[in-house]
């Protein structure tokens, strides 16, 4: 078996096992009164949405897990092209580096499951504290930068300059751990962010699964691409519930799952800066609530955006929330272009 052909497989597994899903998994929401709670500091137009199924970011997680799972085995059991080192999908440091980010991406979903469940079970609207939560994020970053210290997966590659082996002293190896685990925990909460309206987290997350999956290919990498196919096959199969108007949301469980596995794949392609270009829709909803929030401290009270995130300042600018999300899964599609143009070309003048 190709390893294109694995990852074709790979999507389409994802895409259907997520798709078939919604209609288990979104009637069980329903029965468990697992719905959403809109909050008043939210625009008033979402009050329409108060009581859909929360959580369904289940969906895409099983769909994603059996997708790399049965795809990895077959590549594997029927003989993968082994055409590079990149290509050992079972064994080798890159092995541990996929495997690593799946199990992470869980950690994360767990961290996301426990604030929906408080939310909705317990009725406390606003799920863990803000402490508890960045407590959780920080452990499950901290238990991933370990993970990649201790299998020696610590050498990044910047495009046109080479590579960097953070191994080489204790300066550079502290400054490994300062920069993964601001990373990290950075992509994970601008994921978080950008789940703001129906359909934008997984359509800009698809169009970031499909980059990665051109990178795999570019650089012979079987298990990240089997993984990244799996991701997009998941996101596209979730917006089949979730577009406008969704039939559920994905919650802080699928949204810290998506921003776990998203900063994993930046450190699966060895470029983890890349993941500024590749999610640029993710860094541009970050800094928006940044702004906002310092603009509205040093002046006492003004704004810079009508409502921030960004996504909720088009919103209140009139922009349908369809519109948002074809915009903004352009925007990215163009940082995503220009970080496979930076991969492709900057390797091949090494």
């Amino acid at each position: 078996m190709s390893m294109t052909v694995a990852i074709i497989i790979s999507a389409i597994i994802a895409f259907g096992v997520t798709a078939a899903l919604g209609f288990i998994i979104i009637p069980w929401l329903r029965r468990l009164k697992f719905g959403q709670t809109i909050l008043e500091i939210g625009p008033s137009w979402h009050k329409s949405k108060q009581g859909t199924p929360n959580m369904g970011g289940l969906m895409f997680i099983i769909g994603i897990i059996a997708a790399f799972i049965i795809s990895a085995c077959s590549f594997v059991s029927v003989g993968g092209e082994l055409e590079t080192e990149y290509s050992a999908i079972m064994t080798g440091r890159e092995n541990v580096l996929v495997t690593a980010s799946l199990i992470f991406a869980l950690g994360c979903a767990v961290v996301g499951f426990t604030d929906d469940f408080i939310k909705i079970k317990l009725k406390r609207n606003e799920g863990l504290t803000a402490k508890q939560k960045t407590l959780g994020q920080l452990l499950m970053s901290f238990g991933y930068v370990l993970t990649l210290w201790l299998s020696h997966n610590t050498v990044w590659y910047f495009p046109f300059l080479g590579t960097l082996n953070f191994e080489k002293n204790v300066f550079m190896s502290a400054l490994f751990w300062i920069f993964s685990i601001f990373i990290v925990y950075g992509c994970m909460n601008s994921v978080n962010l950008t789940d703001g309206i129906d359909g934008l987290c997984s359509s800009v997350t698809a169009v970031s699964a499909f980059t990665f999956t051109a990178i795999a290919v570019f650089q012979k990498f079987a298990g990240l691409g089997i993984l990244s196919g799996a991701l997009l096959g998941g996101m596209l199969g979730f917006l089949c519930w979730n577009r406008n108007p969704a039939k559920t949301f994905m919650g802080d469980t699928g949204s810290l799952f998506l921003g776990g596995l998203v900063a994993a794949l930046g450190f699966c392609i060895k470029c983890p800066f890349l993941l500024l270009p590749i999610g640029i829709v993710y860094v541009c909803e970050t800094m928006s609530d940044i702004i906002q929030i310092g603009y509205f401290k040093l002046t006492h009270g003004k704004r810079v955006f009508k409502m921030a995130p960004i996504h909720h300042h088009f919103e209140m600018c009139g922009w349908k929330e369809n519109k948002i999300c074809v915009v903004f899964s352009i925007v990215n599609a163009v940082g995503c272009a220009i970080a496979f143009a930076l991969i492709y070309f900057g390797s091949s003048v090494q």
